[in-house]
């Protein structure tokens, strides 16, 4: 019973076993617990100067941000997903209507506009591929197409039950993250088994990344899914909402970006014959993409230097892994992944 074999190996056993209970019971709450920890993050400069105005009333303080966030979040999400899927609803429309006349062999009509008409016909005349082969692609996949869309409308009416439940979870834990989670970080960050100032160098760093990502990655394209969705609008272009919102996701990639949005604008207004506006789309498109080549360092080079690639690669993997969250959560773990490397680098090779 005294042998440091068996004293060892009871706490390894002993240690597995805790952790993986508490795996188990906090699976289910992952998606809330990170999101509140995120939140927590981000509102804890906030949180540090509301309590010294409110004499140290750490909990008052917590409540009140607890209390305010969910008006901030929901009501202009509410907004703009109201404007969204009314929006989506006549795009789905406007598809479908396309699609039923292409079916009752519309697709001639095309044959009126110049870009269209005139490849067409090169294409049928050179290549074999007329209208009828066109038609037929079309058709497939536009139905393919709108499957796809009532499947998914199912799948996020049942999804958004559960998103709801874990924002409200998520709420819940905000209060007491931002009340204990500077006690409960300092803690943990203690069980770190590096010395003081490396630690505090990495825990540093980490929070300048989150920052970074957030402010870099996340307000540039909040700000280019803006810009495109005026622009759409300007342009007399129907549902600009909707690729706003598509503008805005896409903007995440390093190549290509909004541009994968406002370009088919403009190529769509060309093709119904409406130059000046196609012309006003193209030039307002290259200035949202300059932009972005200018906004984006200038917001990210506040906080931290993070290259390109981790952005992408982590936004990418985060988000298919963990959802909305994996955004921020993927950058961040292909961060810390690097800083541990360094890390051992530095330890198992000596200085030349």
């Amino acid at each position: 019973m005294d042998s440091v074999f068996y004293r060892r190996g009871f706490a390894v056993v002993a240690t597995l076993a805790v952790g993986y209970l508490l795996f188990r019971l906090m699976a289910p709450f992952t998606g809330p617990l990170v999101w509140a920890a995120f939140l927590s993050f981000m509102l804890h400069p906030l949180h540090v100067r509301l309590t010294r105005r409110l004499e140290g009333r750490a909990s008052l303080s917590a409540g009140l941000l607890t209390a305010l966030t969910p008006v901030a979040i929901l009501v202009p999400l509410s907004i703009l997903g109201g404007v969204f899927a009314a929006q989506a609803a006549d795009l789905a429309a406007r598809a479908q209507g396309f699609f039923q006349r292409l079916g009752a062999g519309g697709l001639g009509e095309l044959q009126r506009y110049p870009l269209i008409g005139r490849p067409l016909a090169w294409l049928e005349a050179n290549a074999g591929f007329g209208e009828a082969q066109l038609r037929e692609w079309l058709l497939s996949g536009g139905q393919s197409f709108l499957k796809w869309g009532a499947s998914l409308g199912g799948n996020v009416v049942v999804g958004a039950l559960g998103t709801a439940l874990g924002f409200g979870i998520a709420i819940v834990l905000l209060f007491f993250f931002l009340r204990d989670g500077e006690a409960w970080s300092t803690r943990a960050i203690r069980l770190i088994p590096m010395a003081p100032a490396r630690r505090s160098h990495l825990i540093n760093h980490l929070a300048q990344v989150t920052r970074a990502v957030v402010f870099g990655s996340g307000a540039t394209a909040l700000l280019q899914g803006i810009a495109v969705g005026i622009g759409f609008a300007i342009a007399g272009l129907p549902t600009y909402v909707v690729f706003g919102v598509l503008a805005a996701l896409v903007s995440l990639l390093p190549m290509g970006g909004a541009a994968l949005v406002w370009v088919p604008g403009v190529l769509y207004l060309a093709a119904v014959g409406r130059w000046g506006m196609a012309i006003f789309l193209l030039v307002w498109g290259i200035g949202v993409s300059f932009g972005d080549n200018l906004v984006r360092p200038l917001l990210v080079s506040r906080h931290a230097q993070i290259s390109t690639l981790t952005v992408f690669i982590g936004v990418l993997g985060g988000a298919a892994a963990f959802g909305a969250i994996g955004l921020i959560v993927g950058p961040l773990v292909l961060t810390l992944a690097a800083a541990l490397l360094d890390f051992v680098d530095e330890k198992l090779v000596p200085p030349a």
